[in-house]
């Protein structure tokens, strides 16, 4: 029986988008900065932002991040923010110019992946990834499920 709880996500990470790692075939990443007020900082502090319909933009040779949710931080009543606004992601011209080559090709999108602190500031993992088949998506379970397997008879062979 499966353990009860709220699954690991990587260590450091505030918030990760392990959905998208089935939807998306993943090949390139990107580390950008977001653009935030003070109580977003705050509420994303507290662990509780949402990536899992996120979807990154390109607008005018600049990165927006949709559609993510940060919930309003609760002391600060008043002055809140929009839970759902648009955020601005701060990267190089190259890396956004080299972005905007790759996406330009057919069923390629930019899906944030995780979000994370580095020093005092968060971070957004931005991920190029190309929209799985069906087929490809059964194919994915199915070495999840092989590898479960061989670790299972693995544990069971040491005992």
């Amino acid at each position: 029986m499966a353990k009860g709880g709220k699954r690991k996500i990587n260590e450091g990470d505030v918030a990760s988008n392990r959905q998208a790692s089935f939807r998306f075939e993943f090949t390139d990443k990107l580390e950008c900065g977001m653009v935030l007020t003070g109580t977003e900082i705050k509420a994303i502090r507290t662990g509780t932002i949402q990536l899992k319909d996120g979807y990154v933009l390109i607008r005018e040779g600049e990165l927006f991040l949709h559609n993510v949710h940060i919930p309003p931080y609760g002391p600060a009543a008043r002055d809140n923010h929009d839970p759902e606004r648009v955020r601005k992601l701060l990267a190089n011209r190259k890396e956004i110019d080299k972005l905007v080559a790759e996406t330009k090709e057919k069923g390629y999108a930019l899906i944030p992946t995780r979000v994370y602190f580095k020093g005092s500031k968060a971070k957004v993992e931005v991920a190029l990834g190309r929209g799985k088949d069906r087929f490809d998506k059964r194919e994915s379970i199915k070495k999840k499920d092989m590898a479960r397997d061989v670790q299972r008879q693995l544990r069971d062979a040491e005992r």
